[in-house]
């Protein structure tokens, strides 16, 4: 198997499988049943957003932590951002008695046997149709509240993929593979909208796109040493790699990239 061949299996193997998705969607109708049940008119809307909205979400078999991200948004917005957490951390108690629950500002995660969601309170500030969320500002930030637009950076994404023979979406699953498989060195979220900026240079298949993203990433600043010993290991294989297919040697080549994207 050529190596171009093994990252493409891998990417098959990077999405939800149909029982995963079906899996998922009955805890989301589940999950929206019992907020309205709960809160009532104390919500003005709940919807899902993040990666699980981009098509960019990992299966659990290839990241442990894969999550769906859910805002949850009140009606009133008068009170400070830890009040609405409690008020979802009682709800998840009260409706998931079994559940592992715990805050981890500015969300409430609770942790199914399948599937982990990460409850994002918020209130809204727009008029009429013109919607303008803030969600509780990590503990670091001088605000209370930060604006943010959920799913905006979906139809970017989009663009992106189909301007590039759709192989963006693959690329970012391999990327963010890599991402959790030496412990999570970046947010998931971030890291994609560093891919989507990038421009790439003659890429044609999705081992161009994963190479030439990989290879650009800067191997020095980070704020932890691991980060930057594990950029560095990752672009010294996949150099490695180059040279083994350069050199006629296959087989070598697949085995070295399994180094930095093990088999499934």
């Amino acid at each position: 198997m050529s190596v171009l061949r093994y990252l493409e299996n891998l990417t098959s193997n990077a999405i939800l499988s149909d029982d995963e998705e079906s899996s998922i969607d009955t805890s989301i109708r589940t999950l929206q049943t019992r907020l309205d049940s709960y809160f009532g008119d104390e919500l003005k809307e709940h919807f899902k957003f993040g990666s699980s909205t981009r098509g960019t979400i990992l299966p659990r078999k290839m990241d442990s932590d894969s999550d769906i991200d859910y805002m949850v948004v009140f009606d009133d917005d008068s009170y400070k951002p830890q009040t609405y957490l409690d008020k979802l951390k009682r709800f998840a108690e009260a409706k998931y008695s079994t559940s592992e629950i715990y805050q981890s500002s500015p969300t409430v995660v609770l942790k199914l046997n399948h599937i982990k969601f990460e409850l994002v309170p918020a209130i809204d500030k727009g008029f009429y149709s013109y919607h303008s969320y803030y969600i509780p500002a990590k503990a670091s930030d001088v605000n209370d509240w930060i604006l943010t637009d959920p799913n905006g950076f979906n139809d970017k994404l989009t663009e992106k993929n189909q301007n590039n023979n759709c192989l963006i979406k693959p690329m970012i699953r391999l990327v963010k593979y890599w991402n959790a498989d030496r412990g999570h060195l970046f947010y998931s979220y971030i890291k994609e909208k560093d891919i989507v900026n990038k421009f790439y240079y003659n890429c044609s298949n999705v081992k161009d796109y994963f190479f030439d993203y990989m290879l650009s990433m800067s191997d020095s600043g980070y704020k932890y040493q691991k980060t930057t010993d594990e950029v560095k290991r990752a672009k010294k294989i996949i150099n490695q790699v180059k040279e083994y297919e350069k050199a006629g040697y296959p087989v070598t080549a697949e085995n070295e990239i399994k180094k930095l994207l093990p088999e499934v």
